[in-house]
């Protein structure tokens, strides 16, 4: 089952960030190093490419060596705690922002909803089993802060922002302080819900064994 599941969402995602990739190349008017930055400005585009890469390797690794690939569990929560933000933050606020039509949509649907669905869908089935520990959440933070710092520090520069959230040529610099402080706070309760998701369920495998 893993096999199957890890090569689904490696497709899946290769071919989301690949086919946006090609339509934001079509429609830009930017030179094309300004047009490769500001695609990988998106937080939905670098998550995506990270979980292509995890579950492309992931994939290879199972059909290579013909049995189950040893994997880090805490590695795995870290990815997916990403891609559902990408989620929770497109449905909550983003998707009632713009409206695409034809194949936008379904990359977009790709990107926001299946994928991270997909890639939520293989931990609960792996999370068995496995623990974690609250205080590794620090360190699956460095992703997340650091993306805000690059956005925050380029847009200054640059004047593109890639989410109006994050846009300091709208927002003054407090709304956007507090933007930033919500979707750490978003992340860190997600993460701890993740961690505590797999502390009752080795509860649940222990009063079983015990009995």
């Amino acid at each position: 089952m893993n096999r199957i599941i890890s090569l689904i969402i490696a497709i899946s995602t290769i071919f989301a960030v690949v086919i946006q990739y090609k339509l934001m190349l079509s429609n830009s008017v930017q030179p094309i190093l300004e047009t490769n930055i500001r695609f990988f400005s998106y937080f939905t585009i670098l998550t995506n490419s990270v979980v292509a890469i995890y579950f492309t390797n992931m994939a290879y690794s199972f059909f290579k060596a013909k049995k189950e690939h040893q994997y880090g569990f805490s590695t795995l929560t870290a990815i997916t705690g990403y891609i559902t933000i990408v989620g929770l933050v497109y449905q909550i606020i983003l998707r009632q922002t713009w409206h695409p039509e034809d194949i936008q949509k379904v990359v977009d649907e790709m990107l926001h909803s299946i994928n991270p669905l997909l890639v939520i869908l293989f931990w609960v089935l792996n999370s068995k089993g496995k623990t974690l520990k609250y205080n590794q959440l620090w360190k699956w933070l460095i992703y997340p802060l650091a993306y805000l710092g690059f956005v925050l520090i380029r847009g200054h520069f640059s004047n593109f922002y890639p989410y109006p959230f994050l846009d300091l040529t709208t927002l003054n610099p407090k709304r956007i302080s507090i933007n930033c402080f919500v979707m750490t706070f978003l992340f860190i309760i997600i993460s701890l819900i993740y961690i505590w998701t797999t502390k009752q369920r080795n509860k649940v495998v222990l009063n079983k064994t015990s009995r």
